[in-house]
């Protein structure tokens, strides 16, 4: 189904880019599709320049690849990548987690819960969701988890799954609602519902982000057959 054209010239490239953000994540554009850059124009009623502007965000976002000689690429998700990179977080967050609550200072404790206000924002995107659960695990002092942790929130997956798990309405709102509650016992020092908190959180978005993720079932189906 063609994409609606855009009725007038302002901010194109950032309209262009939801256009193409809402096509991709909903399953319009499939996984591993190549984009057409003068189709896509042509659909929403745009040059060439800001659909290729809009390329490189969603590239940084994780949702394409550009590649060489064949342009963007839908990137694919398999349900395999998300049960990695959700199952290291869940061996591996809690217990940092909780780590941290025992050893963070005044100063941690307070940037924790300035980064989980600034989560409720869905305009915000990826980074601040990053930013607070790298502020919650950094106190724990462990560099290995640490860089283990960052390898995940950094993974190539990572952003895209976000734009999947965040999709349907409410859904920002309520990952928000569980950083404010896994701040707030943060600040309280509280170690044990810190890492009972996160464990929850973290399987929940694991499970949010497969369910959202077009053609899972088909992956399901071929890891069983």
């Amino acid at each position: 189904m063609p994409l609606a054209a855009l009725d007038d010239q302002q901010q194109l490239t950032d309209r262009v880019c939801a256009a193409l953000r809402e096509a991709i994540t909903s399953g319009r554009l499939a996984p591993e599709e190549r984009i057409k850059q003068e189709r896509i124009a042509a659909e929403l009623g745009v040059s060439r320049t800001p659909v290729r502007e809009a390329l490189h965000l969603l590239e940084r976002e994780g949702l394409v690849r550009l590649v060489p000689r064949r342009g963007a690429i839908v990137q694919g998700f398999t349900a395999a990548d998300v049960r990695e990179l959700y199952e290291l977080r869940e061996l591996l967050e809690p217990a940092a987690a909780e780590l941290a609550t025992v050893r963070a200072d005044a100063a941690e404790r307070r940037a924790v819960q300035r980064l989980a206000r600034l989560t409720d924002r869905p305009s915000g995107g990826f980074a601040p969701n990053r930013d607070f659960h790298h502020a919650l695990c950094a106190p724990c002092g462990n560099g290995l988890v640490m860089r283990t942790l960052d390898s995940v929130w950094t993974h190539r997956a990572a952003e895209g799954l976000f734009a999947y798990q965040t999709l349907p309405p409410g859904a920002v709102e309520r990952l928000a609602e569980e950083h404010g509650a896994i701040a707030g016992a943060f600040a309280e020092g509280d170690a044990a519902r810190v890492r009972a908190l996160v464990h929850d959180h973290v399987r929940a978005a694991g499970s949010d982000a497969l369910e959202r993720l077009p053609g899972h079932q088909d992956n399901e189906a071929e890891e069983i057959s």
